[in-house]
């Protein structure tokens, strides 16, 4: 009897090692996996509903409409006029205030990339450059305009009032702005 009972203890003691040993290899692959994650794949699987901060100070909450490669778009809610359109690149963020739930929901395993996810920024400016979009560059030193042309890193605005249309009369000037000069972009 007793034999039995010291067969039974030391194969409990055995099960224990295993499932520890298990659960720490599990926690440890959990750490590497997030440790790849990349702010563009927290926030495709953020709520759609983002407080951000970005580098100037400002707060927007926005409801995101669409992530690119590198930045994201959405309708803007508050830190705007409502229902101002956006596009945000994501090197211009310095936060996203989450709750409990957001944030861990933010660790989900990423999809499978989308057509979305390999545009760029510089694409997302190419098409509002295309459609003649009137914009702002909104960041430390806001400048209004239409953008004429885009580059790798940097868009050339022709600067006039908002609501204007980019007119020989009404063009101030053609600004040269880097990508990294301004926080968003904010369509009127």
């Amino acid at each position: 009897m007793r034999f039995e009972d010291l067969f039974d203890d030391l194969e409990s003691q055995l099960e224990a090692e295993f499932g520890a040993e298990r659960r720490d290899l599990e926690a440890e692959e959990e750490r590497f996996r997030i440790g790849r994650l990349e702010l563009r794949d927290r926030i495709a699987a953020a709520p759609r509903l983002l407080d951000l901060s970005l580098r100037s100070g400002a707060r927007l909450r926005m409801r995101r409409m669409a992530l690119g490669r590198d930045w994201l778009n959405g309708v803007v809610l508050e830190g705007a006029p409502a229902e101002t359109g956006a596009v945000v690149p994501l090197h211009a963020i310095v936060g996203i205030e989450l709750d409990g739930d957001g944030a861990a929901a933010s660790l989900r395993q990423p999809q499978a990339g989308d057509l979305q996810a390999r545009l760029s920024f510089a694409f997302a400016l190419r098409d509002l450059a295309r459609r003649r979009a009137p914009v702002i560059l909104e960041g430390p030193t806001p400048v209004a305009g239409t953008i004429d042309r885009v580059g790798r890193d940097h868009l050339d605005l022709a600067v006039h009032e908002p609501g204007e249309h980019p007119r020989l009369g009404t063009v101030r000037s053609w600004r040269i702005v880097p990508f990294t000069a301004f926080d968003w972009v904010r369509l009127p």
